[in-house]
């Protein structure tokens, strides 16, 4: 894995006018790298989703899973390790690769594709943003010289801006030249044809999500971008971590090398694949209770040696992340049928493709997986529940280590439905609160988005979470 740092960007004080010494497509690399990084580690400073989702429960210091944030300034670590190490580097490598001469006509078509690239990587991350928070700064976050206390832009026109400019990207790209990225892109090693269906597969996940607030568009863009996504795992796009640091998995890292013990499966999670025969179950759990895989409390502190714990394959050094795939796709077209909207197929077919191709990721087999969805309790047509319930189940199921993807799932369909725990100090949330520095650094502006979004609370909804 080629990881090549840039400039610290602290708190996007820098002139990001400046000119860019570094190998742009390096620059990328780096954001690559901290974007998945941050999405993979169950560092309870940075990210606590894989404990929101009631994947894992915690042993001797349960506030993470009781929804404190304050304490250990998660919020602000989310924020800025997006904005300043992902989103900064990603504007950084393109102006890196803007200012590249390209004197022919095909290299300009290849500039443009890695301009594209770059801002495809650019619109998830910032939609991770919108998605998290609600209203962020967005017009003013990367003019730093020209204001210190950006304004806070409102979620809908932030998103909706971002979709616009993924189609830009998408309109630009041209599979029939190459970009200038090569091994520098972790992904897919600059296939733009790749490129594409991911981010084609982005706007899926866009359009979706403000179905219920907006269905025209969502249909619009979700029937333009079906066809042109991901059609199998070959197109998955994940990060192959290595065996040496610094390129090792944030899981292995923090409970291997680190020697903790934090975590383990919730009952939540072991009892659901229990009940469901689930053949995922031996890869995602390990060490077994009287025959039996035993999850512990969301919200309570559990003994580590009295429960089950996350698989062993799991805590590899090179154990890849994959931040988005084809099983999700896949639960999104069948969403898409659901709701009325033109992806061809079933709503039925693209739930199997979905749950086969997600038992195929995680190590299991065509035949497990066709032996699962005989099962009535996992059949689409004699699941419990709605549809709603029927995908958001099995999506959640799918999403084990993707904790971000999971909540923004779960919020979307409201299933599998997740009760704060007994001790918790909020409710459920369906948000982050605003980082605590903000308060300080740019008060005015983030008491007015506070005010707007209806108060800066984690039960706060956002404006496409409206079912």
């Amino acid at each position: 894995m080629t990881y090549s740092c840039s400039k610290d960007f602290g708190s996007m004080n820098d002139d990001t006018k400046s000119p860019i010494t570094a190998i742009p497509e390096a620059v990328f690399t780096n954001a690559q790298k901290e974007y998945v990084d941050l999405m993979a580690t169950p560092n309870v400073n940075t990210n606590i989703f894989e404990l929101i989702t009631q994947y894992w429960a915690e042993t001797q210091y349960p506030q993470e899973s009781q929804y404190e944030l304050t304490e250990r300034n998660i919020p602000r670590n989310w924020w800025s390790t997006l904005y300043r190490n992902v989103l900064a580097n990603v504007l950084d490598a393109e102006k890196g690769i803007a200012a590249e001469v390209t004197p022919l006509p095909e290299d300009v078509k290849v500039q443009t594709n890695s301009l594209a690239i770059c801002k495809i990587l650019y619109v998830k991350a910032y939609s991770d943003l919108v998605v998290t928070f609600g209203d962020i700064p967005y017009t003013d976050a990367v003019n730093i010289d020209e204001t210190t206390t950006p304004k806070y832009d409102d979620q809908k026109d932030v998103l909706y801006a971002l979709i616009d400019t993924l189609d830009q990207a998408l309109g630009s790209l041209d599979a029939d030249y190459e970009s200038t990225m090569g091994d520098q892109d972790l992904f897919y090693q600059g296939d733009v044809a790749k490129w594409i269906k991911l981010g084609n597969s982005i706007k899926l996940y866009l359009g979706l999500l403000i179905a219920d607030v907006d269905p025209s568009k969502a249909a619009t863009m979700v029937s333009a971008a079906s066809p042109l996504a991901m059609s199998s795992s070959d197109d998955n796009a994940t990060l192959y971590y290595l065996t040496a640091t610094p390129n090792t998995n944030p899981i292995w890292v923090n409970l291997v090398q680190g020697g903790r013990d934090d975590f383990i499966p919730t009952t939540t999670l072991v009892d659901a694949m229990e009940n469901l025969d689930d053949p995922r179950m031996d890869i995602y759990f390990a060490n077994k209770i009287d025959g039996k895989y035993l999850g512990g409390t969301p919200g309570t502190g559990n003994v580590y040696g009295t429960h089950s714990h996350p698989g062993d394959g799991l805590k590899a050094t090179d154990f890849p992340f994959t931040v988005f795939d084809y099983a999700q796709v896949e639960f999104l077209r069948a969403e898409a049928v659901e709701r009325g909207i033109a992806v061809g197929g079933t709503a039925e077919s693209h739930y199997n493709n979905a749950v086969t191709a997600s038992i195929l990721q995680w190590g299991g087999t065509a035949a497990q997986a066709a032996t699962y969805l005989k099962q009535p309790s996992v059949a689409y047509s004699t699941a419990t529940g709605n549809w709603k319930e029927k995908i958001g189940i099995q999506s959640w199921i799918h999403f084990y280590l993707r904790g971000f993807d999971s909540w923004t799932q779960q919020r979307k369909l409201d299933y599998p439905k997740l009760e704060a725990p007994q001790l918790a100090v909020s409710g459920y949330p369906v948000r982050y609160t605003y980082p605590q520095n903000e308060y300080t650094l740019n008060e005015d502006n983030v008491e007015a988005a506070a005010s707007k979004i209806g108060g800066d609370k984690v039960e706060t909804k956002l404006f496409w979470d409206k079912n």
